[in-house]
């Protein structure tokens, strides 16, 4: 029972901790922020390449932390944990492109202005670059934790498991 726990449950369980503090960010954000985020973003090309981009990037990163939290003989999968590492790395290119969708949103803002402009229409203008932002620094979040998952759950995994197994043996 304890090696179905240490190789199937624990695994599972380290590969969706990554959900929970993804919610309570999406809770946390006041709700006239949230509402307007939502809404601004049916809109923004940029803010669907992002969300898309870093959907598809984190759900990958989950398979990949499975894999590698999956005790093999000896050790962990380290080709996995390679490959996690990378898409990892990759996370850090989310606040350039809510970077370049904040530059876009401005550039789009000023050239929308022609004359005498009502604050509604500015915040309306505005709108695409407050949202890639924001869109940017979400993906950014929730795509830097599995790693940090996968390296956390292996040394429990390990410690629960009685240590580093011998070349060759499986741990309890």
């Amino acid at each position: 029972m304890r090696r179905f726990w240490i190789r199937r449950v624990l695994p599972l369980l380290f590969c969706l901790m990554p959900l929970p503090p993804a919610l309570v960010v999406a809770v946390a954000i006041p709700e006239k922020a949230r509402d307007f985020y939502l809404k601004q973003i049916v809109h923004s090309q940029m803010d669907w390449l992002i969300l898309g981009l870093g959907l598809v990037l984190f759900l990958a990163q989950l398979r990949l932390s499975w894999l590698a939290l999956q005790w093999r003989g000896s050790g962990f999968d380290e080709r996995s944990e390679n490959r996690l590492s990378h898409l990892a790395q990759a996370a850090e290119w989310f606040p350039m492109l809510g970077l370049i969708g904040t530059v876009a949103g401005i550039l789009q803002t000023f050239s929308g202005i022609t004359g005498p402009t009502s604050p509604q229409q500015i915040i309306q203008l505005y709108a695409p670059a407050i949202t890639a932002t924001g869109s940017g620094l979400l993906m950014a979040l929730i795509n830097i934790l599995p790693l940090w998952v996968v390296q956390y759950g292996q040394e429990k995994i390990r410690s629960l498991g009685g240590g580093v197994a011998p070349s060759g043996e499986t741990p309890p």
